[in-house]
């Protein structure tokens, strides 16, 4: 797990912000999906007035200790930057359609409403342009179903556009971030 200690800043001018965590459920380290998922929270992150790099919880550390009986502190560390989060980015690979059974295991850790407050973030790398619809129809409900403020649309990320990364997280980006400055300045009541 990769926890880099930083905190939510506020540009001058900018919207309140606290915590932007990613949440990378890929069982591999160091992949591709962590990539997308750091770029798209810093991308996300500018835009609604968050300075430095996002806090980082990368489930593929975590796997052997999300199922074993008894408390794990990386799990329980790992938990409380999730609920905590002001911004989450929530990215898996696409496998058998829907998003990774490790980050299933890790969400259904959290108790109910536990990312009320929340902006969360779905974002999907698949291979086949044909499961884009899993974003929508698998990995928002399990968010909404956890309390958090979920922007339309969630990014669905083929990886024939990984070349071409900072385009496809730019357009997305230009959608979801100004939903997501909402969500925060309600909740900060400005």
């Amino acid at each position: 797990m990769s926890i880099p200690v930083t905190g939510g800043r506020r540009r001058p001018g900018g919207p309140p912000t606290g915590s932007l965590v990613a949440l990378v459920g890929n069982p591999r380290a160091d992949s591709r999906t962590r990539a997308v998922a750091v770029a798209a929270a810093e991308e996300v992150g500018r835009r609604i007035g968050h300075d430095g790099p996002p806090e980082v919880v990368d489930l593929s550390a975590l796997g052997p200790h999300l199922l074993t009986p008894g408390p794990s502190a990386g799990v329980e560390v790992a938990l409380e930057l999730v609920a905590g989060a002001d911004v989450l980015v929530v990215a898996s690979p696409t496998y058998k359609a829907t998003y990774t059974g490790l980050l299933k295991v890790f969400l259904d850790r959290l108790p109910g409403g536990a990312l009320a407050g929340t902006v969360a973030l779905p974002l999907l790398v698949m291979g086949d342009p044909r499961h884009a619809l899993a974003v929508e129809l698998h990995l928002r409900p399990v968010l909404v179903e956890l309390g958090a403020h979920v922007p339309t649309p969630g990014l669905a990320l083929p990886e024939s556009e990984l070349p071409d990364l900072g385009r496809a997280l730019t357009r997305w980006a230009d959608r979801i971030a100004p939903q997501a400055a909402a969500v925060i300045r309600e909740g900060a009541g400005t």
